[in-house]
């Protein structure tokens, strides 16, 4: 299952925060913020756009994996086979996304599916605001689907 976004929306996403003091919104507010950048995040797969799935990714980041990955470079050189071929090898989109009362730290969780649909894994990001008001991706782990 793919979730489609326009360009236009990735690049929106990521000004969201330049304008907005997040510890004054809402809740429901920084949740729907987080759940949108996730969605971009993901639609950088679908799209095949291997630069604009290496924007969301934090200096910072660490992807824990069969090998832990460290720095938004090592992330992004390693993840760049995934982004080889015409097709998605995989998927994901946000299910569940919480946001810290202060708004500068987001967990999001949800399913990860193979190219036929069906569901293999279960992703789960910790995001960061960052200096200049975009999320960007500090932590990420997948883990086996249990039914």
């Amino acid at each position: 299952m793919t979730v489609l976004i326009q360009s236009s929306t990735i690049a929106s996403v990521l000004l969201i925060g330049s304008s907005v003091l997040h510890a004054d919104l809402a809740p429901a507010e920084l949740q729907g913020q987080v759940e949108a950048v996730e969605r971009a995040f993901a639609q950088t797969m679908a799209d095949r756009d291997h630069d604009a799935f290496a924007s969301f990714l934090s200096e910072e980041a660490v992807f824990l994996g069969t090998t832990t990955l460290r720095g938004s470079a090592q992330v992004a050189e390693a993840w760049k086979v995934f982004f080889e071929g015409p097709a998605a090898p995989f998927s994901w989109e946000p299910e569940t996304v919480e946001v810290l009362e202060s708004g500068t730290l987001a967990i999001s969780t949800g399913p990860v599916y193979d190219a036929a649909g069906g569901r293999v894994s279960t992703f789960t990001s910790i995001w960061r605001l960052e200096e200049g008001g975009a999320w960007r991706v500090i932590f990420d782990r997948g883990s086996k689907y249990c039914p």
